[in-house]
């Protein structure tokens, strides 16, 4: 029984079967925990599936904390990632490389929120300036972590969950309208890749 409650307490809560978020990879889901010979030394793994990028991932679960894994958001931090969406866009003046180191380790940190601010930031209506090919890579690269998330804990389809992001991108866009026209009369643009 003692040995039942180490292993439960070492996989820090995580079961087979259930969703979770690697911050390099996005939302996957545990298929299996099983035990390797490494080196001599009995290496207990969690077997995770990014059904979406078809492949498939094992964590020793020694190593769960130092690689950031983590369970679902829950229903109030999705809401609060939305909220964030709906917030005026940070217009950074830094060079678009920096910012690009930026964003991505943002998406890479697995954290809701900072995805979320990323794709508030590089999000470009209609009526705003094309974006480059860098920005739209990096802004379908977090939009597509935020909405596999977000579909994961609503329990509905990645489709709809986009359809929810971009509700509450549109409702930001008359604010985003004013930043650009202001952003305009003070005749500074921001550089392009």
């Amino acid at each position: 029984m003692a040995t039942t409650m180490k292993k439960t307490a070492q996989r820090q809560g995580f079961k087979t079967g259930e969703f979770i978020v690697y911050p390099a990879h996005g939302v996957g889901q545990i298929t299996a925990i099983e035990e390797q010979n490494v080196a001599g030394y009995a290496l207990e793994l969690l077997v995770i599936n990014f059904e979406q990028d078809k492949m498939t991932l094992r964590v020793p679960v020694a190593k769960i904390a130092s690689v950031g894994m983590r369970k679902l958001a829950d229903a109030p931090a999705v809401k609060k990632a939305l909220e964030t969406v709906r917030g005026r866009p940070r217009v950074k003046r830094t060079m678009w490389s920096r910012r690009a180191q930026e964003y991505e380790a943002k998406i890479n940190s697995g954290d809701l929120i900072a995805i979320a601010e990323v794709v508030r930031d590089l999000y470009r209506s209609e009526s705003q300036p094309e974006q480059s090919y860098s920005e739209r890579q990096l802004y379908e690269a977090a939009l597509d972590r935020m909405s596999r998330e977000i579909a994961a804990v609503n329990k509905c389809s990645d489709t709809e969950a986009i359809r929810q992001i971009e509700q509450n991108l549109a409702k930001s866009a008359s604010r985003k309208a004013a930043a650009a026209a202001t952003e305009d009369e003070d005749g500074e643009q921001t550089e392009a890749a």
